[in-house]
């Protein structure tokens, strides 16, 4: 069954780490359904990096699909920045009713391993930058009469994540914020959510990273026809920490395969890596 996409015309998102990867998809799938698109990151000439894409091709790329995008450098470790470029969104388009907390720092190591700065890093970017990009958009959400906040991050499902700690906690740290604001936020008409891929996705930190190999990854496109799909429904929808297979399955998806970079569905190593007991539903 194919999904029903839904029609976002006249609506706006904020999505954070679009350069490339899970975040670029997320905004094309986005312009694609007619939403207008800020498209915030660091990078903004990759003319001397080895890492392809840039904030400003993504906005183009939208615009391309019919819809207005902005870009927005932005650097999710400065309090002040975020501030800014949240102003800057809303003096662009009068009003952003769609932020999704994507972009994150991976670093996979033992505690003895793992330096100060980079834990630093991981905090700053994944709960903090979470943290601080959600709360400037409250007053702008709770005064347009609501809104979405979806979040690129894992249920809370564990205790302890050895030889990956900081990571996990940072990531998991993401979802508490977001699932706390849910309560917060109840009867605002503000829904909030995470959402997590079940398997590896093909992006440059899988491969940097040597997580798998293609037999284990999925295209970026099942987790932006997962937005898509939270997207859909209605704000009563919140304070959810979710699979991308579980929501797709309840819109009706019962092959994966187009997602599948080769034959055969990939492990869920991505749900395992913070709940080793995880099981898909039989």
């Amino acid at each position: 069954m194919a999904l029903e996409e839904p029609d976002l015309s006249g609506r706006t998102a904020f999505i954070t780490g679009t350069t490339r990867g899970i975040g670029k998809q997320v905004a094309l799938a986005l312009a694609e359904a007619s939403c207008n698109i800020v498209s915030t990151g660091k990078t903004v000439d990759d003319r001397d990096s080895d890492l392809d894409g840039t904030i400003h091709e993504t906005a183009t790329e939208c615009e391309e699909k019919g819809v207005d995008a902005h870009a927005i450098q932005l650097n999710l470790r400065d309090e002040g920045q975020i501030e800014a470029a949240v102003a800057e969104a809303i003096d662009v388009f009068g009003e952003v009713d769609i932020v999704i907390n994507n972009a994150s720092a991976i670093q996979m190591a033992p505690v003895e391993e793992l330096p100060a700065n980079r834990f630093d890093l991981l905090t700053d970017v994944n709960i903090r930058g979470t943290y601080l990009t959600s709360r400037a958009f409250i007053p702008h959400l709770k005064e347009i009469g609501g809104g979405r906040i979806l979040t690129n991050a894992p249920p809370v499902m564990v205790d302890r994540a050895p030889g990956e700690a900081a990571y996990a906690w940072s990531k998991m740290g993401m979802t508490f914020v977001t699932l706390s604001l849910a309560s917060e936020l109840s009867g605002t008409g503000i829904a909030a959510n995470s959402f997590w891929p079940v398997t590896a996705i093909d992006t440059r930190a899988t491969r940097y990273f040597g997580m798998g190999t293609e037999d284990d990854w999925r295209s970026p496109d099942i987790v932006a026809d997962t937005v898509l799909e939270l997207l859909a429904r209605d704000a009563d929808f919140t304070g959810n920490a979710v699979y991308d297979e579980d929501v797709l399955r309840e819109a009706g998806v019962t092959d994966f395969s187009k997602y599948n970079l080769t034959e055969g569905d990939p492990a869920p190593m991505s749900a395992q890596l913070f709940d080793p007991d995880y099981e898909r539903p039989a």
